[in-house]
């Protein structure tokens, strides 16, 4: 199994934060995944062509089963809500998505505990820190059936709260199978030793993912319960987005 997380930051090049779409499905074709997690998606969103990145993907790697699940419906500035999961298929959102070449037995979506505080935080450039709300957080995962058996596949996007995304990763894991091979993959915002201390789980892919131009921190990351051989991972440059891919190829025991 070709395994590869992805924060792709809307399909955007940080150099010009210009979208392009061909971009996305040409760095997606080349990452060759048998299962995809993608995070910071666009649905049918101005800044993005009004495209559906996930479907632009889905097609660029042949996935056979794929799943978007909004975290914010609308449009971005004042329009933004939370998502419920009762949008129309078709409707303006902003979430992550799970696309496989392997068929999926079923999927199970999951709201993570949302902070309603405003926090401080610092911008590039600024002097003094902001007070911002963190927006909603949400995990899909998949059941999938592999030539080896079922495994369950599930991607998120957690708080850059430090305290806090500690506390979404750990309700994650408890909401899901206790049972059974699991890889949990996504932008946790937290380094490895931490994601699998809070998580219990097994990091199965080290390397340093974010920022793009010059790597020094892993902020994305692939953790396992189960028999899983690795046979290598790395962090490929790609033509979008302020994060790299992390990569692994993994023997499902």
């Amino acid at each position: 199994m070709r395994l590869v997380t992805f924060n792709i930051l809307n399909g955007r090049a940080p150099s010009d934060d210009h979208v392009d779409v061909a971009a996305l499905a040409a760095a997606v074709r080349a990452l060759d995944a048998d299962v995809l997690a993608l995070q910071e998606v666009d649905r049918n969103l101005p800044r993005s062509e009004h495209a559906d990145l996930t479907a632009v993907a889905a097609e660029a790697m042949g996935a056979v089963d794929q799943q978007f699940v909004a975290a914010l419906s609308g449009a971005p500035g004042a329009t933004w809500a939370a998502a419920t999961g009762a949008e129309q298929p078709d409707s303006a959102a902003y979430g992550i998505a799970l696309l496989s070449r392997y068929p999926v037995q079923s999927w199970q979506v999951v709201r993570l505990p949302a902070l309603r505080t405003r926090v401080p935080m610092k911008f590039r450039g600024d002097r003094l820190p902001t007070l911002v709300r963190d927006e909603p957080r949400v995990a899909v995962a998949a059941l999938l059936e592999t030539p080896a058996g079922p495994v369950t596949v599930v991607t998120t996007h957690l708080s850059f709260v430090d305290w806090w995304n500690g506390h979404q990763l750990r309700s994650l894991v408890r909401a899901l199978p206790s049972d059974g091979p699991l890889l949990v993959t996504g932008d946790l915002n937290m380094d490895v030793a931490r994601a699998a201390r809070v998580s219990g789980l097994r990091p199965v892919a080290e390397a340093p993912t974010f920022p793009a131009d010059d790597p020094d921190r892993q902020l994305d990351h692939v953790l396992a319960r189960g028999r899983f051989d690795v046979r290598r991972s790395s962090a490929p440059r790609a033509a979008i987005s302020d994060h790299r891919p992390l990569v692994v190829e993994l023997e499902v025991g």
